[in-house]
């Protein structure tokens, strides 16, 4: 018998020859020597794009995955299996992962889209949002990053975003500034409250409209609490609420107006002995 019809026998309880078992092997090996190549090519490729280290190799890997599926599936073909079926049960496997998996991507990018077209901020706007308070630095497709007052740089989803409330805090033109301050009960308030509005009214960064106000705010354990309310630009906000705390207490230490220290009476009752 010659090794022509030797190859061509069916292997016994398999159901294919032994040509056929010859090719599969050649096809795999073939296959996998192609697919190291290719997935060599591929990162090379990626890696020139400048795309990030962590992205080349995550699709590198998948490339290389679904590559390495092709070719045992072309193996198990020549060996007269019916791959059919399998490629449709890969693929309800593949969207169904891919389904679950994409639920949340496809989420952070269309409320991406709606972020952008909305525009509840832009860039440099300093907003509270999600739990966390920074300036934006840019809404990509899939998140929004912030950089908080000591340079710490934070990424949160789209949907994150898109879902909570958003506070704007640079959005307007103008901003109040409240400051809290307590005056001793035996004081006169009214002076108090006449040396906070001359304070505020002296200041150049502070608007004449709307007009600064004092109002008396609450009857504390120890003192009795004014809130002093200054409009000023939105851009000169700290500079105010700095220079306006400061000046207060130098106003008040000079103008003999106390600002009293938190006190708590004790009393101590002595029990006659039994």
């Amino acid at each position: 018998m010659g090794l022509q019809e030797t190859l061509g026998e069916t292997i016994p309880l398999l159901g294919f020859s032994y040509w056929d078992l010859l090719t599969a092997v050649i096809v795999l090996l073939v296959g996998l020597v192609l697919v190291k190549m290719i997935g060599s090519v591929l990162a090379r490729g990626l890696k020139k794009s400048k795309l990030p280290d962590l992205m080349v190799e995550f699709l590198t890997r998948l490339a290389t995955i679904l590559l390495y599926v092709v070719v045992v599936l072309a193996a198990a073909s020549v060996l007269g299996f019916d791959t059919s079926s399998v490629v449709l049960g890969l693929s309800a496997v593949v969207g169904l992962v891919l389904g679950f998996g994409m639920q949340d991507t496809m989420t952070s990018f269309f409320a991406g889209v709606w972020l952008t077209a909305i525009r509840p901020f832009k860039v440099s706007d300093y907003v509270e949002v999600a739990g966390h308070s920074g300036s934006i630095k840019g809404v990509g497709m899939l998140s929004t990053e912030l950089l908080t007052p000591d340079n710490k740089f934070i990424t949160i989803p789209n949907k994150s975003v898109w879902g909570s409330p958003i506070t704007n805090y640079t959005r307007m033109d103008t901003r109040r500034v409240d400051i809290k301050v307590g005056t001793s009960y035996s004081g006169d308030l009214e002076k108090a409250i006449s040396v906070a509005m001359k304070v505020m009214r002296d200041h150049p960064l502070v608007l004449e409209a709307p007009e600064p106000s004092v109002v008396v705010s609450e009857l504390a354990d120890s003192s009795v609490n004014i809130t002093l309310f200054a409009w000023t630009n939105t851009g000169n906000y700290w500079t105010v609420k700095g220079d306006l705390t400061r000046e207060i207490f130098d106003a008040y230490n000079t103008q003999g107006v106390e600002i009293p220290f938190p006190q708590m009476d004790v009393h101590l009752d002595k029990w006659a002995s039994s």
